[in-house]
């Protein structure tokens, strides 16, 4: 199938927007609600609401431990969780079957921490590692997509046939960013996507991350404790403690929050020197 064929089984995917919902109104294409998830007797969730609104970049923060990446592995169905209703696109996917849940899957990237890529492949086989699993196309075909997928994300070509061992922090990153854009999806989730590059690498993946959210459309999930992805590439920002989102809203809805761990966050002295220093570059 052709990229230009799965888009159009993508639009085919989407339901209409409610009629009862104004068209100018966003739209939650993620909704958790009372959510729990537990390993054994660890509570790691317990009643946690969240949206996820087309289009935007939403920065998930916490403290370490408290469950950012569970959350996003249980919206993807790879933690179980105890209670509580997830709905992607306006599905609960609990009523899914597997040929639903298949569908479901393919409007979805994945970017996991470190990158993940499979040490053996090179990088274009890693990029069409998802191709090869959902769709059937000729090695031809595989290889022109890999290498579109590797110039979307500023790679130079001659990445395509390097071993992750051969490439540097920020061009894993990248190689595993363009796996994670191989089906053409609608949502894309980040795990930590600048941690461990150096502070001009981390400027220039968030600026691909906002390039691409407007060419492509993307809604973007980031988990993230970067203050200055926070502060620079999200639209909105949840935050996680006491086992559920205590504040979700723009950065100044968190620098208003009187919630200890949001004002020690937010309020401690390496986040006041970022928030001084946007002020700066805004007003230069």
């Amino acid at each position: 199938m052709a990229a230009h064929d799965r888009s159009l089984a993508h639009e085919a995917d989407a339901a209409p927007p409610p009629a009862d919902r104004p068209a100018d109104e966003p739209e939650a294409v993620i909704r958790v609600r009372n959510l729990k998830v537990a390993f054994a007797e660890k509570v790691i969730m317990d009643g946690l609401d969240l949206d996820v609104m087309r289009g935007e970049i939403l920065g998930f923060v916490g403290g370490s431990g408290q469950g950012k990446s569970v959350l996003t592995r249980t919206i993807l169905g790879l933690v179980r969780k105890a209670r509580g209703t997830i709905e992607v696109f306006g599905e609960n996917v609990d009523t899914l079957n597997g040929q639903q849940r298949r569908v479901l899957e393919r409007r979805f990237g994945v970017m996991f921490q470190q990158g993940a890529l499979f040490s053996a492949l090179t990088v274009k086989q890693n990029i069409q590692v998802p191709m090869r699993e959902y769709l059937k196309l000729s090695p031809d075909l595989l290889d022109e997509l890999a290498m579109v997928k590797l110039d979307l994300v500023g790679l130079p070509l001659d990445a395509a046939d390097k071993v992750p061992s051969e490439l540097s922090g920020g061009m894993i990153k990248r190689a595993a960013l363009a796996r994670a854009l191989a089906l053409d999806p609608e949502i894309v989730f980040l795990d930590e996507p600048t941690s461990g590059l150096d502070p001009i690498g981390a400027a220039e993946f968030d600026d691909l991350i906002m390039t691409l959210k407007q060419t492509l459309g993307l809604t973007v999930f980031m988990v993230t404790h970067d203050l200055d992805s926070l502060y620079h590439a999200c639209d909105r920002i949840a935050a996680l403690a006491d086992k559920k989102v205590i504040a979700v809203g723009p950065l100044a809805t968190m620098l208003a929050s009187e919630h200890p761990w949001l004002k020690a966050y937010f309020g401690g002295e390496r986040a006041m020197a970022r928030m001084s220093s946007g002020e700066r570059e805004r007003s230069s």
